[in-house]
Formats: structure tokens, sequence, C-alpha cells
């Protein structure tokens, strides 16, 4: 069975560079259909993809360079964006030009097919998947989750901790992991992160009373500060002057209390720094049917079923 990755994720596999290192490992390729990948170095007046093989030139023609373009309902822009970056495809045929040098015809529409019909169209709520951040908005971040089939990760379900916009957390071109949150009617998918980054005590207990820490200060209220300490946790600190959101701050822990899901800080200080914060992810299966955030304790609840998904969902 054919394993179906985001763009990206199989260009410098062993198997991939094999493919694509000779004609004859090219023509082989073709004969049996695999999905292989290599980088597109321009787009031609005409919105053709020219793609980089190695062994020669291939060319991605406009109406097969992704779903919906030939119809109409995707712009010339899905192509343009592609310069510079992976782009998976098979092989349809292979000649020689005018010049008798061999080029490769490509089509990205049949990979996306493909995928599409073998493994998207198979997947079900609380599957764990691999996806790639292709763009972000203020609204969510759209991810390639299999040959540049883009699916939507709203804002709320990137962490529980709040963030201004998703470049808080994510970047263009990050691989990361995510779960499949809906399916509507017309297959589209969406996605959420929250759930694999660990539930408040897991996230809780990589911290102890008296400690002091750093996070990253994600906003200023009028009742206090609140410090992100990792994605699913952050805290409430007194108010504290020249403190702003996007600063680092190192925090002192005054108490947890999880019947209340609270993190209590104190601020020691707050700085500018741009370091990365590395995410960790807690659960590393490959389907969830629930998860809950909140203790048990607390009466306030937090979780997700995947079994019952939001209505126009799977």
């Amino acid at each position: 069975m054919r394993s179906y990755q985001p763009e990206g994720f199989c260009m410098n596999t062993q198997r991939n560079r094999r493919c694509i290192a000779s004609p004859s490992m090219l023509y082989e390729a073709m004969n049996h259909g695999d999905i292989l990948e290599a980088r597109a170095s321009m787009c031609d007046f005409e919105h053709n993809l020219v793609v980089d093989l190695g062994c020669m030139k291939g060319i991605i023609p406009r109406e097969e360079g992704t779903i919906g373009i030939r119809e109409g309902t995707v712009k010339d822009i899905a192509l343009i964006s592609r310069v510079g970056k992976p782009v998976c495809f098979v092989v349809d045929s292979i000649c020689p030009d005018e010049c008798g040098r061999l080029v490769a015809t490509l089509s990205r529409r049949r990979a996306q097919e493909q995928c599409r019909k073998e493994y998207i169209s198979k997947l079900r709520c609380g599957d764990v998947i691999n996806a790639t951040v292709t763009h972000l908005e203020s609204f969510g971040a759209f991810c390639d989750i299999g040959c540049g089939i883009i699916a939507l990760m709203p804002i709320d379900a990137i962490s529980v901790s709040r963030i201004s916009h998703p470049s808080d957390r994510l970047k263009t071109g990050e691989q990361i992991k995510t779960v499949v949150r809906g399916i509507d009617s017309g297959g589209r998918i969406t996605l959420s992160q929250k759930e694999l980054y660990g539930t408040w005590e897991e996230n809780a207990a990589l911290f102890s009373q008296g400690q002091t820490v750093y996070g990253r200060v994600r906003s200023v209220e009028e009742y206090g500060v609140f410090v992100e300490l990792t994605p699913n946790l952050a805290g409430l600190a007194e108010l504290r002057e020249n403190v702003k959101a996007g600063d680092m701050a190192s925090v002192y822990i005054k108490s947890l209390i999880p019947e209340k899901m609270k993190v209590k800080l104190i601020i020691i200080d707050a700085f500018c720094d741009d370091r990365e914060t590395e995410n960790k992810y807690f659960f590393l299966g490959d389907h969830m049917d629930y998860w809950r955030y909140s203790p048990e304790c607390c009466e306030r609840v937090i979780e997700t079923n995947f079994s019952l998904p939001p209505r126009g969902c799977c």
C-alpha cells in the first residue's frame, strides 16, 4: 500500500532520489504509476511548471498542475506559489524534444486524485496525520495533508493556550502532526493540534510550585498578564510595568491549582527574546477517540469527542 505524505516529506528519501536519478528508473516509475517528488524551478508564461528531475527536464502542464485548475475553481496562484518548493507528480510520458533531449511530462493532478481516493477519503475523525503548514491567516493555518491537498486548522484548534495569530505557534513550511477534527459532506477536512499537546495535568507535571522558569507573554489584560509555559498551559501573573505581549518572561510559580486549572505566577523579569520554544507532543499514537484536557477534580470540562464531531462533520 502506498504511503501518502505532504509535499516535501519524500523528496530526499533514498527511494525518491533513486527513481529520478536516471531515465531507466524514471521509466520504471512511470510504468508502476509511482508518485515522486522534485522541486519546481520555474512557472512559465503559460503557467506550466518546470521541474528539475536531475536526469532530465520535467514539465507539469497547467491543467495538470492541481485539482480544480481546469475547472476554474482554483486560481493560477496555486501553481505560481509552488516555484522553489517540492511538488509531487506521476510521470505521464517521456519523449524527446525538438533537440532530441528527453523531457518528462508530469501530472500533479493525477497524484492528488490518487491520494484523495486511496488515502484522504478513508480518514476518520481522530486520525493523527502528518501535515505541512502552507500559509497562515488570522483565522487559522492552511496545511498540506497529502500531495498538496489543503485542509484548514482554525486558530482555536492550534492550542489550549490562546494565541493572537497562528504565527505565534506555527511557521510556513513547518512539518507538524495534526488530528482530523472534522470531515464535511464534501470531504473537506478540518484539523486540530491542541489534543496532541497533552492534558492540563500532563503539562502541569512538568513544573513545581516554587520553581522559577521562563515562558512567553501572550497577552496583557487589565487584571493581569498571561504567560504561556507550554502550548497547553498558561498562567496568570499580576500586572508589571513595561511587560508586553511577545516578551519572554522569567516567572516564579506561586501555585498550581488543578481543581481550577489555574497556574499563579509572579513575573521576575521580562525581556525581548526571539528564541523558538520546542513544542512537545504528548500523544504519539495514530488515532484518538476522546480527549479530556480538564483534570477529573475540575468542574469545568474541556474535551474533544471525536466519535461525536461537530454538526456538519463526519
